[in-house]
């Protein structure tokens, strides 16, 4: 059970880390153009991005298939971008409906494409054990609790942002979709492959 503690803790502070905050930036990207009466459609895109990302983590360690990770680290930013743009482009619709479907098999590609770039710390660390599906489960746990704070928390800002403040939902998801787009920028650039 300590092991199972220890890797649920690695799961929070792999998504809670401001050092490296790729992944609570395009958990905000996800988000933005939700409200809390959609609250169960972002935790569930939240579950299957999880799914994806330990899924990768899982095909990693016990060799199943790796990528290069100088080209994951490349479209870790992509995803982010790609989710704000497409994010920003829809706030132009008059009905904010939400492509599910789309959004759960994007979600789904960007979980992959995630879990392989934290794939390569994760085989160290797992070297040493020989029951490998407790890790991956408390892992997955950790990044879930997180992953379902930083949502109900961009969750609450966007309420107070056009409830308190009476900033319309379609200027709220431009501009936060713009701001997430200029921070990703630089990490675009970082990460560009030569």
């Amino acid at each position: 059970m300590q092991d199972f503690w220890f890797y649920i803790q690695l799961g929070l502070t792999h998504v809670l880390d401001l050092g490296a905050y790729d992944h609570i930036l395009f958990l905000a990207a996800l988000a933005v153009p939700f409200t809390f009466k959609q609250w169960k459609q972002v935790v569930i895109l939240a579950s299957i991005f999880t799914i994806a990302h330990c899924a990768s983590l899982a095909f990693s360690v016990y060799g199943i298939f790796t990528v290069d990770v100088g080209l994951i680290e490349f479209l870790i930013p992509v995803t982010i971008a790609l989710t704000a743009l497409f994010n920003f482009l829809r706030g132009f619709k008059k009905e904010h409906v939400t492509g599910i479907y789309f959004q759960a098999l994007a979600t789904a590609f960007f979980g992959l494409i995630h879990g392989f770039g934290f794939s390569n710390y994760f085989n160290m660390l797992m070297a040493e054990e020989e029951n490998k599906l407790v890790p991956l489960l408390g892992f997955a746990t950790g990044i879930e609790l997180s992953q379902v704070t930083i949502i109900l928390l961009a969750l609450v800002i966007a309420y107070v942002v056009q409830n308190l403040f009476k900033v319309k939902q379609s200027i709220f998801i431009r501009v936060t979709s713009i701001l997430i787009l200029l921070v990703t920028i630089p990490m675009l650039i970082e990460t560009f492959p030569n």
